[in-house]
């Protein structure tokens, strides 16, 4: 079956709906449900930025358009010869030659077109003349000296390691008069011990006794002064 034609009404209709424009709602980034917080500030941010690109997008377009049209107006210069100095009937002045400076040109000697004929520069040849001396460099006497802003550093450094160093001198030193004393306890008691001891007859020997006790008094008295 063929389709059933529309009503004028129906056609009318549908064209209207066509031609009315759709408001413009603009774009969204995020939800526009986002509650108030961190999230909704970061997408309004997000927002607002693309937004000024999006303005200084479409300016510079125009600023761009504005400057080529401008640029299309002016008229296009000649950089050739012109007219009046390429006509070959009329003289061409010659081309000024460059000019060397006087002190060069008597370095330069006989290589020089318009130098003297009459030989090269004497003060070429002599090896003590002081433009052919090697350049010395310029020692400033004025100029202060940098300070280092490490040498406190370092010095402190230096100080603690000589400190540290004392001490543990001193430490060993100690321990070595202590291992000493007790050696020599050590030895002081083992020969008591064979002194108190009684000999073959069963007497003590009150000789060598007497002997280590005088010893140790001596030390001690030694040790006191």
């Amino acid at each position: 079956m063929a389709p059933k034609r529309a009503r004028d009404e129906d056609a009318t209709q549908s064209t209207d709906s066509t031609n009315q424009k759709k408001p413009r709602t603009g774009f969204r980034v995020g939800p526009d449900n986002l509650p108030d917080g961190a999230w909704k500030r970061k997408v309004t941010k997000i927002k607002k930025n693309l937004i000024t690109k999006a303005k200084v997008k479409k300016q510079y377009a125009k600023v761009k358009a504005q400057v080529q049209a401008e640029l299309e107006k002016r008229p296009v210069q000649q950089y050739g010869d012109s007219p009046a100095t390429s006509d070959p009937s009329q003289p061409q002045k010659p081309a000024a030659s460059p000019t060397i400076h006087p002190s060069r040109l008597n370095n330069l000697g006989p290589r020089s077109p318009s130098g003297p004929a009459d030989g090269p520069n004497p003060n070429l040849l002599d090896p003590t003349h002081p433009d052919l001396q090697p350049r010395q460099p310029r020692h400033n006497s004025n100029r202060k000296h940098r300070p280092d802003y490490y040498s406190k550093e370092l010095s402190a450094a230096q100080k603690a390691r000589e400190a540290a160093e004392k001490r543990a001198a001193e430490i060993a030193r100690r321990e070595a008069e202590k291992q000493a004393r007790i050696a020599d306890r050590e030895r002081f008691r083992k020969q008591m011990a064979k002194a108190k001891a009684p000999g073959k007859d069963g007497k003590r020997k009150v000789g060598r006794e007497g002997k280590l006790l005088l010893e140790r008094v001596q030390r001690l008295v030694g040790d006191a002064k």
